[in-house]
């Protein structure tokens, strides 16, 4: 058996995956369209499309673990209708043929949030738009005959989180020192997850056999108000809480009638305005993990950031 394992993509999740995978010793091939991904000796950065089968099927050879995360080419349901069926199709094909479980990051997209704390075993409900999508990707999966295993995620924050309310559009914001400015209410409870948390559940179900076939969720904190991860930065970064302003979810509906972007945030903003809640003490127990705390957790995210712009100031 070889230790070699897959990662398709190479956002937040898909990276986070691949260097832990390597920190422990396996073997890893990441595979992007442009041939990008973290560098290591043991990660091997390869240029796939995972739209082809044919490419796909000589990339997984070999592989024992698949962890596909890869996600549409825009924010929209259009988009993800287009694009998120066929691929992980593929995905699933090749990897039924080496015998290979296939991971899949996951969000609370599907669930109906009326029922909280929602649970691995809470109702997956939703039809329509963006949510409906991630319906029948779990459907799909759950249908094939090759094993996978999906680790469900609240909205991500951590280091190589960019484009996220909790990425791009919090921290550098309260670092700065400028009004932050947040989607619903700045404090209806929500649930984050910590991105290494979730990179850790992948592995760990993705090499636990009994885990395989099933819906879990990854380690996640207590839920927090928006007000409050804008807070939890601030004393990471040792800076002053920056005053927060919230954009009502009407207004948000109502732009988003004239403006396409808008309207697919908007879709959404109904997880801000009232309490979303996720619970996910079942899967610790499985997984054997936690959480991270929140304030090391936003330490590290502070870090990230503060080196990041470090590398920006010496290019420029």
């Amino acid at each position: 058996m070889t230790n070699l394992e897959i990662v398709t993509g190479a956002g937040p999740v898909g990276w986070t995956v691949a260097e832990q995978l390597a920190e422990d010793g396996r073997r890893v091939r990441v595979l992007t369209r442009s041939g990008s991904g973290p560098q290591h000796p043991l990660i091997e950065r390869t240029k796939v499309d995972v739209s082809d089968p044919a490419a796909v099927a000589e990339a997984f050879e070999d592989a024992t673990a698949i962890y596909h995360c890869i996600h549409g080419s825009k924010y929209s349901a259009a988009a993800w209708s287009r694009e998120l069926p066929a691929g992980e199709k593929v995905v699933l094909e090749a990897a039924g043929q080496l015998g290979a479980v296939v991971a899949f990051p996951e969000s609370l997209y599907s669930y109906d949030s009326t029922v909280q704390p929602m649970t691995e075993t809470g109702p997956r409900t939703a039809t329509t738009g963006k949510p409906g999508v991630r319906t029948r990707l779990l459907k799909a999966r759950a249908e094939s005959p090759t094993h996978t295993v999906s680790v469900v995620a609240s909205d991500f924050f951590g280091p190589n989180v960019r484009i996220a309310l909790a990425g791009e559009r919090m921290v550098p914001t309260v670092l700065a020192g400028k009004t932050q400015w947040l989607l619903g209410s700045a404090d209806a409870p929500h649930s984050f997850t910590y991105v290494p948390d979730l990179a850790a559940a992948m592995i760990a179900a993705a090499h636990d056999r009994s885990l395989w076939d099933r819906v879990l969720h990854a380690p996640t904190g207590p839920a927090v108000t928006q007000r409050q991860m804008v807070e939890a930065f601030a004393a990471a970064g040792q800076v002053r809480s920056p005053k927060v302003t919230a954009v009502p979810g009407w207004l948000l509906r109502g732009v988003g009638r004239l403006h396409g972007d808008t309207r697919e945030l908007a879709e959404m903003v109904y997880q801000f305005e009232k309490p979303f809640v996720m619970s996910s003490t079942d899967s610790e127990r499985l997984l054997g993990l936690t959480p991270t705390p929140l304030a090391e957790a936003a330490t590290n995210t502070v870090a990230w950031w503060r080196d990041l712009e470090g590398i920006a100031q010496t290019a420029a």
